[in-house]
């Protein structure tokens, strides 16, 4: 083969920005992907409808990253959330900003943000050679030489960038392949940990609440009893326990706590607007208004029916009684557990069920200027693969996007 100045290896979206970004430098780029096809992965992001980023402003960014957001100040100054909304329109591909600030493409189809990916690439000429499996990685003299795949033939190049991903959904060809690559370099990994993922609850309500939704609720998350972060929006339960984005967001913070303690004591506060004394005071005006309904009915006016149901059952209320029967105790316990809906999370599910990988590559040991490895020269690292973990809301790809740029440039 000729050689070429510089291979990324991982078609996922930090490997394609990274050529791309590489290839506008008229530097001949050969990206490595062992999938039949590219971005894999980035069909699956936002349930198929890519939340690619965010809108919010530099300094509310990096907040998302727990105490790694400074390290993205470089690449985010370099290639932010309005260069890469520019870069896809641009392309013609229109982008829409929902109320929470996540960008989406206007039609919600991942699929169109990857042709974008694609099509770019055809056109800077990167050559893309997917089903080819990268076995190792040569030096000569401690730099870069070649690039081993695992039929046996030899890449030459003098640059490569590892944009391979964590360990998170294998299926999509995330194997920590990359990361056992840069600790055999002498790189210092920080353990890895599932990040953004479901979390399973200690008590069997699961069938009950399996499939129910609830907008719009507060969680709040305790240490040694006491309540310590909370945080707004929505759940759904699954069958050993509760995700969506506001579980998911919350699920770094908890997957540390379990690391300390178990179970951890999370509580759902199903009314976040009002005080416990509020809400007393609205159930009971509300209640001794409707004597004749049953508490089950009255309930219908708050709550979806099948919770209604549930929170009766473990109240040892009788659905049919009517409201005229309720005591002033009794619509004080209401209030307490619409407020306070405890549940305990044993673990979380597993890092192959994970959106993203915590830990990674050490920070330490990469320019945060050039994403060159401290260590080897003519190694940088992109993506998930560094130990940078986000949000929900659009965080990840964006830093995937912003990192895969700045390699691609130095």
């Amino acid at each position: 083969m000729n050689k070429q100045k510089i291979v990324v290896i991982g078609g996922g979206p930090a490997g394609m920005m990274a050529a791309i970004s590489a290839a506008e430098k008229h530097i001949d780029v050969v990206l490595l992907e062992k999938n039949r096809s590219l971005g894999r992965k980035l069909l699956l992001s936002g349930n198929g409808r890519c939340n690619f980023t965010n809108a919010s402003n530099l300094n509310t960014f990096l907040t998302k990253y727990s105490k790694n957001g400074a390290f993205l100040r470089d690449a985010f100054k370099l290639f932010f959330n309005t260069d890469l909304i520019n870069f896809f329109e641009k392309r013609g591909l229109k982008c829409i900003i929902d109320p929470e600030k996540k960008v989406f493409p206007a039609n919600y189809k991942a699929l169109s943000v990857l042709n974008v990916l694609k099509s770019e690439l055809i056109k800077q000429k990167v050559s893309i050679a997917c089903d080819l499996t990268a076995q190792d990685i040569l030096l000569k003299n401690g730099i870069i030489h070649s690039i081993k795949l695992k039929n046996g033939n030899l890449i030459p190049c003098e640059k490569i960038i590892l944009a391979t991903g964590g360990a998170s959904y294998p299926a999509t060809g995330s194997t920590g392949w990359g990361i056992k690559i840069a600790q055999k370099f002498g790189h210092t990994i920080i353990p890895l940990k599932p990040g953004l993922v479901p979390l399973i609850i200690k008590e069997p309500y699961s069938e009950f609440l399996m499939g129910l939704s609830l907008k719009s609720v507060a969680l709040k998350i305790y240490r040694k009893n006491r309540s310590i972060f909370t945080q707004k929006g929505d759940i759904i339960f699954t069958s050993n326990g509760i995700s969506g984005p506001l579980a998911l967001s919350l699920s770094n913070t908890i997957v540390d706590l379990l690391g300390k303690e178990k179970p951890v004591k999370i509580s759902i506060d199903l009314f976040p607007d009002a005080s416990e004394k509020e809400l007393n005071f609205l159930l009971s005006e509300h209640i001794p208004a409707n004597p004749g309904k049953s508490v089950k009915n009255s309930f219908k006016k708050f709550l979806p029916e099948r919770l209604i149901d549930f929170l009766l059952t473990i109240s040892q209320v009788n659905k049919e009684k009517s409201c005229a029967k309720l005591t002033r105790k009794e619509i004080s316990s209401f209030a307490f557990l619409f407020k306070n809906f405890s549940l305990h999370v044993s673990r979380t599910a597993s890092i192959k069920e994970a959106m993203v990988t915590r830990g990674g590559v050490s920070l330490k040991e990469i320019d945060p200027r050039t994403m060159a490895s401290r260590i080897i020269p003519g190694l940088y690292f992109a993506g998930e693969i560094i130990d940078i973990a986000g949000d929900t809301g659009g965080y990840n790809l964006q830093s995937a996007f912003s990192t895969g740029y700045l390699a691609g440039q130095k």
